[in-house]
Parts: structure tokens; sequence; C-alpha cells
């Protein structure tokens, strides 16, 4: 559920001569490293000064939060490893191998941690919420010590939730080392948890989203004929790391290649009259932005002109549909409405829209839940989500408008200001 489109964008990315900074092939990785940036990403400034982390106390109250949907859900305990959900309830991060590292949280009782005996030292530098902490050596079983936790918290059967990007040999190991116990997803916990979002990530998602149209301003202002999707791309990483915000990236795709939702193989370079799609962000503390901007290099046409109105006006309908209590299927409904209406589709033909109209977004770039045809979830305070539906036109060109939206009691509102015009996308 939880995938990022950065992350796989890194895979593709790299065969395609584009990038996200993290996936590109070592020409286009020297492009985005430019010792001598253009003018308009050297004036810019860190805008990451006097951020408020999230803060132990927060973390403290997740996890108690964590502890009453167990309880609703009869889960006794849930198991993570290293990943979103780990930093998520406990700031902690460390990285995957075929050594288990993995923490425990119970319905009742202390939270532990499993980890490799010679990592111990290290683990105790970074581990800031709780004490226990269970070891094993190499050649003694880290599904034992999971077991023991267990068993020290008066769980030795019972249900135990798997966080869902668990690698399934990490859950084969403790169900066969604990037969007796029922193994289910921890999803209604981490879910019920991350979906909803505190003013304090609400703050870091907002810092991220001002980041990123700044990025995007100064990326834009860079643009010259006959530039590369490297190039393009490699001013965008150093105008974020200029912002203080390493890591941000885009990708982006020229002219008929914009019809590709997640971009073309083929290499471009930029050329008069063509349209320009531009989708990425960046984090700040975790927590992340997705922003796509499409717009003309050069004079629209008629023709862009009208797509890309209809565009907006379809990224509106769905703002407007994102009423509290409402179903999340509402929003893609009434943005796919404007579209078909128009004569495109219907459904998810193209040309048309292809794809859902939005996803959940936090910690992670994409998680719960989506404007999605059949999610009848009710769309709720806290909750945050993309908003971008998207006209593809194959042989032609392709138009998305992406701003990221947060519920409030009042209804929905956006993070960031949406594009005006064609001619004005920022």
């Amino acid at each position: 559920m939880c995938t990022d489109r950065r992350d796989f964008l890194r895979f593709s990315a790299a065969a395609a001569g584009f990038s996200v900074l993290s996936s590109m092939t070592p020409d286009v990785f020297a492009e985005a490293q430019q010792s001598n940036p253009p003018e308009a990403i050297r004036r810019l400034r860190p805008m990451t000064n006097g951020l408020a982390p999230i803060s132990v106390n927060e973390r403290q109250a997740r996890i108690e939060k964590a502890r009453k949907l167990m309880r609703d859900s009869r889960i006794d305990a849930v198991y993570i490893e290293p990943g979103t959900s780990m930093l998520y309830y406990t700031g902690m991060r460390w990285g995957t191998s075929e050594r288990m590292f993995a923490m425990v949280i119970p319905a009742k009782g202390e939270i532990a941690w499993v980890c490799p005996k010679f990592e111990e030292e290290r683990a105790r530098e970074l581990i800031t919420m709780g004490t226990d902490i269970r070891t094993w050596e190499e050649d003694e079983s880290p599904y034992q010590r999971v077991v023991e936790i267990l068993r020290d918290r008066g769980v030795r059967t019972g249900t135990v939730g798997i966080e869902e990007r668990v690698r399934f040999f990490l859950y084969d190991g403790i169900h066969q080392a604990a037969p007796a116990l029922k193994f289910v997803s921890a999803t209604p916990v981490t879910a019920g948890c991350r979906m909803f979002k505190s003013p304090a990530e609400i703050a870091l998602m907002q810092l991220a989203n001002d980041i990123t149209i700044e990025a995007y301003k100064a990326t834009r202002a860079s643009m010259t004929e006959g530039m590369t999707q490297g190039e393009f791309a490699g001013n965008c990483a150093a105008a974020f790391r200029a912002l203080g915000a390493p890591g941000g990236g885009i990708f982006v795709s020229f002219g008929k290649y914009t019809a590709f939702p997640h971009g073309s193989s083929t290499p471009q370079r930029l050329k008069e009259g063509d349209v320009v799609l531009m989708d990425g962000g960046c984090g700040v503390e975790g927590y992340q932005s997705d922003i796509t901007r499409t717009f003309v290099f050069g004079k629209p046409t008629d023709r862009q002109r009208k797509i890309w109105d209809l565009e907006k006006k379809s990224q509106d309908a769905g703002f407007a549909a994102a009423k509290v209590g409402a179903p999340c299927e509402a929003v893609d409904a009434a943005a796919r409405k404007v579209i078909t209406d128009a004569g495109f589709g219907p459904d998810y033909k193209v040309p048309g829209l292809p794809h859902r109209t939005g996803h959940g977004i936090g910690m992670d770039g994409h998680e719960w839940t989506n404007f999605v045809r059949g999610n009848k979830t009710p769309i709720q305070p806290g909750m945050c989500f993309s908003d971008e539906p998207t006209i593809v036109i194959y042989g032609e060109f392709g138009i998305r408008l992406e701003d990221c939206l947060y519920i409030t009691e009042n209804g929905p509102k956006f993070f960031t200001k949406q594009s005006e015009s064609i001619d004005e996308p920022f």
C-alpha cells in the first residue's frame, strides 16, 4: 500500500536518462552535482532553519494510541522492522539486512528491541525510547528473542500484528518459533495512527511543500532551449540542496512524452513550444511533499490552453468534493466527471484520466488512503492527500496538476497555492 512514486522512479529513471536524484546514471548524476548552478539557484538560501522536529512526547503519545488500536483490534503486540513506521513511533533510523533488527510494541508493557549483539553499543546510542534490548549472537536465533519478549509480557498465545513492510523471512521465522500465536496484519494499528496527522506533522509537511515550490520556481527560471532532462532535474536537485532539503528531486518530461504519467525511456531535449511536466518533492524531518506542475516552454497553443484549463477544472472539482464525512471515492468521481463530460475516457481509458485522482501522503510519499473508485473510507480531519487528476493524450501531450491537501474540521485546505493558468504555474 505505502509505495512512493519516487522510489518506483529510482528504477525506471536510470534507464530513461532522466532522474530522481538518487537514481541517476553516472553522466546525469554528474550534471546534478554541477559546481556552477544557474543564478536563480545560486540566490536560494536554506528554509529549514528553526524547524521544530517531532517531540519525544508526541512519539510516546503515538505508542499509546497504537496500544488503544491494538486493544480495539484484539492484537496483543505489533512487530516492526526498520522503516517508516519504526521512525514514526520512535525516531529510530536503522538499515535493513539479513540480520534481524526490530522492535515490538506490546498492548501491555514496555516496548522492546531485538538487535545483533555486535551492534548493541551502536543501537544503545540511537535508541531513545525503551530500555529492553534483547541481543543475539551470530550462532543464535533472533526469532527466539522475539518469542521471549512476548512471553515476558504474557503473550504465549494470542495475536501478533506484523507491520506491512516486514520481510517474509522474518515473519516466517517468528511463526516457526511461536506456532501457537496467530499472526495478522498490523495495518489497522499503523495506518490507524499514521493516517491522521498532528499539527506538528502538518507544519513539517507545509515546510516541505513551501521548499518544493521555491525549488520549482528556480528550476523553471533556469530553463534553456536544448537542455536535457538530466540537466533540468540536476538544476532542481541543486535547488533543493540550496534550500536545505538535500535528496529532494523530480522527474521531468518534455513534449509528447508528458503523456506518459511516470515518464518515458526516450532521451529528450527541450525545444520551443514543448509542454513541460515536473513531478517530485522533498522530505523535511521525514515528511514528504509531492507536487506536479505542467506548463509550456514558450507560447502555449490554443489546444494546450484548453486542455490545461480542463485539468485545472478537474482538480478544483476534486478539492471541492473532499468534504469531511464524504467517501474518498467521491473525490475521484468528481474530478473524473469533469474530464469525461468533456469527451475523454470514459473510466480509465485514454485519452483521459488513466489513474486514481489522489493518494495519501505523510512520511511516505504514497500511503493510506486513496482517492479512488470503490474506496468508501470516510474523509476525516487530519488526513492528507494529493489531488492530481491527469489528462493523458498519447502522441500529443499530457497535463497533470498536483497539489497536496490536508483535511481540517471545516474541510480541505491546500498546502500550496494552485497554478492560476498555464502562463502562471506557480
